[in-house]
């Protein structure tokens, strides 16, 4: 009882392993990185690979199919998660992060030589789908592991906020990734909007082959972690694991099945915002005279924007959902982390009844509401979003923390990221166009996410030392 009554207080005074400017460019170039590759991705699915990799009669189809293989990365990111967080929790943190870097970096380097359905018929499709995979599957362990050298090297009562560290790595990635997508595109103008036969040839590829220079410097940066001392600390208590993610299913179950509901309104809200919005904004109000409904199915209009012009908007919103993540840390550390996120969830619920009243074609009105819908989408992206590198660890003592954090966040991940876009698109078409559907879909998530929320405890309180204890007590 003693021992008990004092671990708190010993690990609150336990000196970080690492100094705050080596946590906070670890934890954030890491994450940048991965999700910079993530994106490059996102923008191809919709961009050039319903042409160049999955060619169909019917563009419905052909983006549908592209889409598939998008969330076929979310379909791996779970095992990712078994994987690297088995190995996180087994032997530390720093040697599982390089190495998810390196299989994302090396994955989509390769994707970026690949070549097309023209020259090696479907065969294309294929190895796309294997390096989409292993992205996914490294992006698995890549999230965990940053928000772990984050937040077990937080100084008391900041968890929160460290936490938003790696969280910033998504807008970073998103701005960096469709910023490279748009040099491009400026540089080999296409017609009215469309990609231009370089870009189609071989300007979608520099985003792919430049993650190469991002991922030296990743490993550059991360080489020069040492583990946390939370995590020594288990290790010398005897504390860790043969296999983790037993001891994760078997006694914290409750805490992955509340942790990967309270990520599920995250997730749809983020990949609505970025893969479909990209789809409906991008496609235009009225079918062109070449179009074949007899042969391609009736035409799902959208809003017409060029590409160039939608990118740009989002980008807009992205710069609000990075300011509102880091915001969203200290407003957490204060008022606790599930306070917080009730009163977002609660947002994003409403945000989906209003889809109608922002993503109608309504004339010179149509840009400014696209806007402001977009910008309220990403402050509450970041709101959200911002707490989860807390959150989520908090749930689990260190022993099975990156585990357990790994696969909540992961399996989410399929919930989620991996249906929405394919659901939304065929939504939208059930709506002949109108996005209510998808609305209605985002707010269903996002009711899911408040119950999950409503079950849970506040973790602001949590000690990361905390169930070292009993962890040791019940080693035989």
């Amino acid at each position: 009882m003693t021992t008990a009554a004092q671990s708190p207080s010993a690990g609150a005074a336990a000196k970080p392993a690492n100094s705050r400017s080596r946590v906070i460019t670890a934890s954030l170039i890491g994450t940048t990185i991965e999700f910079y590759d993530f994106y490059a991705y996102a923008t191809a699915a919709v961009l050039v690979f319903p042409s160049l990799f999955f060619p169909a009669a019917d563009p419905t189809t052909s983006l549908l199919v592209s889409f598939a293989t998008f969330g076929a990365a979310m379909v791996a990111r779970p095992v990712g998660a078994i994987a690297f967080g088995h190995f996180g929790d087994r032997i530390g943190r720093k040697a599982t992060l390089v190495a998810s870097l390196l299989v994302m970096g090396i994955a989509t380097f390769l994707i970026g030589v690949l070549p097309t359905y023209n020259e090696i018929g479907v065969w294309a499709g294929i190895l796309l789908l294997i390096l989409r995979l292993s992205q996914g599957f490294a992006l698995g362990g890549e999230w965990s592991g940053a928000a772990l050298v984050a937040t077990e090297n937080a100084p008391r009562g900041k968890r929160a906020l460290y936490g938003t560290f790696p969280q910033l790595g998504a807008p970073i990635g998103f701005i960096i990734a469709n910023g490279l997508f748009l040099i491009i595109n400026f540089s080999i103008p296409g017609e009215a909007g469309a990609p231009s036969e370089a870009f189609l040839s071989w300007g979608w590829r520099i985003p792919f082959l430049f993650s190469a220079v991002m991922v030296i410097i990743g490993l550059w940066v991360r080489l020069k972690l040492v583990e946390s001392s939370t995590f020594e600390k288990a290790s010398t208590q005897g504390a860790i694991k043969r296999f983790p993610l037993g001891e994760a299913f078997r006694r914290y179950w409750k805490q992955l099945i509340l942790g990967t509901f309270i990520m599920l309104a995250t997730y749809v809200l983020f990949y609505l915002l970025t893969s479909f919005m990209l789809s409906y904004g991008t496609k235009a109000p009225v079918a062109p005279e070449t179009y074949d409904a007899a042969v391609a199915g009736p035409w799902v209009p959208g809003l017409g924007f060029s590409y160039v012009q939608f990118v740009l908007m989002q980008i807009v919103g992205v710069v609000f959902f990075g300011l509102f993540t880091v915001l969203a840390g200290p407003i957490a550390d204060r008022i606790g982390r599930r306070k917080l996120l009730i009163g977002v969830t609660i947002g994003i619920i409403v945000f989906g009844a209003l889809f109608p009243v922002f993503l109608l074609p309504q004339g010179a009105a149509t840009m400014p509401l696209t806007v402001v819908f977009l910008i309220i989408g990403f402050a509450l992206m970041g709101s959200t979003f911002g707490p989860m590198g807390a959150l989520l660890p908090e749930l689990f003592p260190t022993n099975v923390r990156y585990t357990g954090s790994a696969v909540a966040y992961n399996v989410s991940s399929i919930l989620g990221a991996a249906l929405a876009p394919l659901v939304a698109v065929v939504l939208w078409a059930w709506g002949g166009g109108n996005p209510w559907l998808v609305g209605l879909y985002l707010s269903g998530a996002g009711v899911l996410t408040l119950i999950a929320l409503l079950l849970s405890r506040e973790t602001k309180d949590v000690d990361y030392d905390e169930g070292l204890v009993a962890a040791e007590a019940t080693v035989l």
